[in-house]
């Protein structure tokens, strides 16, 4: 098991141009970090060769692992020629995740606003949204790559939505990138969620959240859950998921892939990831 950090953490000071993505790898390393998950076009790109080449060799150079490449994508497009366009986008990134040598990969397969999240949608999409990934992971097994979807954009977000996907799909390169507060945005119980998807991970996000009822509105700042309750990002430990008996389901069940910690609050980022990162190996060390 290695704990580290998703790019994303750092996205306020990459996008001010404070750091660049080679910055925010040295800056891992600097606080025991021992991944770095990459999440390109959030504050920097690697479109270029060159660029590749240099964030291959500058994990190398500190001894940090690149745990998985995590992209956007969205199959539910208004014609052939569209979708078809998205897929060989998202078979270009597979490209990218190949060249900087990465065996794990996330992307996205289609989002919905919350009034269109209905189950009868999901039925209608699902030959389709299953026939993509299908695609994407036989291309992906050529490299040796492990695809996934993760458990957020509302709309194949619940823990049942993200296992049907997994069992139509059937392909033993494609699994989900484990998100453990996310599932609160779908109103599900985090600690019953993972314990019901964690055999299905093949990456695990430990992200915490500020839990409010909608009828205790908070202001501006917070999320909207499907339902209507709301959420702000959180350090680590600090929110209202009960982060140590999430983390033990996650021992208990025998992972042992990537922990990467996932911030996404209003506080300092790098303050907030490093407080984050300290606390998460307290409390994996204490469970």
């Amino acid at each position: 098991m290695k704990i580290g950090l998703s790019s994303y953490s750092l996205f306020a000071t990459l996008k001010s141009g404070e750091m660049t993505i080679l910055d925010v790898m040295e800056w891992i390393a600097e606080q025991g970090g021992e991944h770095v998950e990459l999440v390109p076009n959030l504050g920097f790109t690697l479109e270029d060769q060159t660029q590749i080449e240099k964030v291959r060799n500058k994990a190398k150079e500190l001894g940090l692992d690149i745990s998985n490449y995590a992209i956007g994508a969205n199959f539910l497009q208004p014609n052939k020629e569209s979708y078809q366009a998205e897929m060989n986008r998202v078979k270009k990134e597979v490209d990218i995740a190949h060249q900087l040598g990465v065996k794990l990969m996330r992307h996205d397969i289609a989002w919905r606003p919350i009034p269109e999240t209905s189950i009868a949608n999901f039925e209608a999409d699902l030959p389709m949204l299953v026939e993509a990934c299908q695609e994407i992971a036989n291309y992906a097994s050529q490299y040796g790559i492990t695809t996934s979807i993760e458990n957020h954009g509302y709309y194949v977000q619940a823990s049942d939505r993200v296992q049907t996907v997994l069992h139509h799909v059937n392909r033993a390169n494609f699994k989900t990138t484990l998100d453990v507060g996310n599932f609160l945005c779908a109103d599900e119980n985090p600690v019953t969620a993972v314990k019901k998807n964690i055999r299905y991970a093949s990456m695990v996000h430990i992200k915490d959240f500020y839990h409010r009822p909608a009828h205790l509105y908070p202001g501006e700042g917070w999320l909207e859950t499907i339902s209507g309750d709301y959420l702000r990002g959180a350090i680590v430990g600090h929110g209202d998921i009960p982060m140590r008996e999430v983390l033990r389901v996650i021992k208990d069940n025998g992972y042992d892939g990537y922990l990467s910690v996932e911030f996404e609050g209003m506080e300092d980022s790098r303050r907030a990831s490093k407080l984050s990162l300290d606390n998460l190996r307290r409390m994996w060390n204490e469970i």
